[in-house]
C-alpha cells in the first residue's frame, strides 16, 4: 500500500503545484526565452525543477522515515545543492546570460561526495567464477561513485533539448529501475524508483509537446542525480555482473549519446561543455524528423534497452 500511496503523492504534489509555479514564473519572467539553438515559441517557465524537487521529497521524508538518518540527510543535501545551483543557472539564462561552469562542477562534485559519505557507494561486485564478493579499495569505490553520479547528472540535463524528451527518457529509466527492483528485492529501490517515475509522469502533462513549461538544468540536473542514487542504492547494490548491466541499459541512449557528443566536441576543438546541437535529438531534427517524431524515436529505442535489461535480469 506504501508504494500506491507514495506514486499517488509524487504525482499530485507536481501535478497540482506546477501549473501554481508556472504563473509565478510568468509573473517574475523566470523564463526560457528562444533563440538560435532554442526553437520553441515565447518564454517558457523554468520552474519545472523546484515543482519535481518538492513532489519529491514531501513522499520521501513520509515513507521513509525509518531509513538510515545519514544516508536519508545526505542524498537530500546533495540534491538541495543540486537544485540551488540548476535555479541560478536557470536564471541567469533567463536573463539572457551564461552562468559560469567551474561553480557548476563545484557543487555537483560536492553534492555527490556528499551522497558517498552518506554511505551510497558502489562498493564492489560479485565475481561469476568464484561466486566470492570482491570489496573493491576504498580509493576506487569513491571514483567510481562520485564518476557514476557526476556523469549521470550531467547526461540527464544534456539530452534535455526537445519537449518531453528528457523526462521521458527519466521515466523509462525509472520504470525499468522499479522493475528492476521488484525482481532483485529491493523494496528502498522500488519506492524510490516509483516516487521518481510519478514525478517525471505528473510534470510531462505540462511539458509534452507543445511544452507549457520546462524543468530546465534544476530538474534535469535533480532527475539525473536522483537516477544515478536509485542505481546505486538498487541495481547496483546487488552486484552481479547482469545487475551492473542494468543501469547502464537503462540509460543507455543518454549516456552513449553523449559520449559521442563529448569526443565530437573535443576533436573539433570545442570546450567540451560548450553546447551546440551535437546530441541524437538535433541529429535527428536536422534530417527532417519534427519534435514528436524525435522524442518517440528516442524513446523506442530506451525502452528497448530497458526491456532488455529487464530480460537479461531474468534469465
Amino acid at each position: 500500500m506504501k508504494y500506491l500511496i507514495a506514486t499517488i503523492l509524487s504525482f499530485s504534489i507536481v501535478f497540482i503545484l506546477t501549473p501554481i509555479l508556472m504563473k509565478v514564473a510568468l509573473k517574475y519572467n523566470f523564463t526560457d526565452k528562444p533563440t538560435k539553438r532554442k526553437k520553441h515559441r515565447g518564454p517558457i517557465p523554468l520552474c519545472g525543477g523546484i515543482s519535481m524537487f518538492i513532489g519529491f521529497f514531501i513522499p520521501y521524508f513520509i515513507v521513509f522515515y525509518d531509513h538510515p538518518f545519514k544516508e536519508k540527510y545526505g542524498i537530500f543535501i546533495g540534491a538541495l545543492l543540486i537544485l540551488i545551483i540548476g535555479v541560478v543557472d536557470d536564471y541567469y539564462k533567463s536573463i539572457g546570460k551564461e552562468f559560469a561552469i567551474i561553480p557548476r562542477l563545484i557543487v555537483q562534485l560536492l553534492a555527490a561526495i556528499i551522497v558517498y559519505k552518506s554511505g551510497v557507494v558502489f562498493q564492489g561486485f560479485t565475481n561469476p567464477f568464484t561466486n566470492t564478493y570482491v570489496v573493491l579499495p576504498t580509493i576506487i569505490q569513491f571514483i567510481l561513485t562520485i564518476t557514476w553520479i557526476f556523469g549521470v547528472t550531467t547526461v540527464i540535463n544534456w539530452s534535455d533539448g526537445m519537449d518531453g524528451l528528457a523526462g521521458g527518457l527519466s521515466f523509462i529509466s525509472a520504470m525499468t529501475f522499479a522493475a528492476s527492483a521488484v525482481i532483485l528485492s529491493q523494496p528502498p529501490s522500488l519506492l524510490f524508483s516509483l516516487m521518481i517515475a510519478g514525478v517525471v509522469l505528473a510534470f510531462l502533462f505540462y511539458n509534452k509537446y507543445p511544452a507549457r513549461i520546462f524543468m530546465g538544468d534544476s530538474g534535469a540536473n535533480f532527475l539525473g542525480f536522483i537516477l544515478s542514487i536509485i542505481a546505486l542504492d538498487g541495481a547496483f547494490k546487488a552486484a552481479t555482473i547482469l545487475s551492473l548491466l542494468i543501469p547502464i541499459l537503462a540509460l543507455a541512449v543518454p549516456i552513449f549519446d553523449n559520449i559521442f557528443v563529448i569526443f565530437k566536441r573535443f576533436s573539433e576543438g570545442k570546450p567540451i561543455y560548450q553546447a551546440d546541437r551535437s546530441q541524437l535529438h538535433y541529429r535527428l531534427e536536422a534530417k527532417g524528423l519534427n519534435t514528436k517524431q524525435v522524442v518517440s524515436f528516442i524513446s523506442v529505442i530506451s525502452l528497448v534497452f530497458s526491456i532488455i535489461s529487464i530480460l537479461m535480469l531474468l534469465i
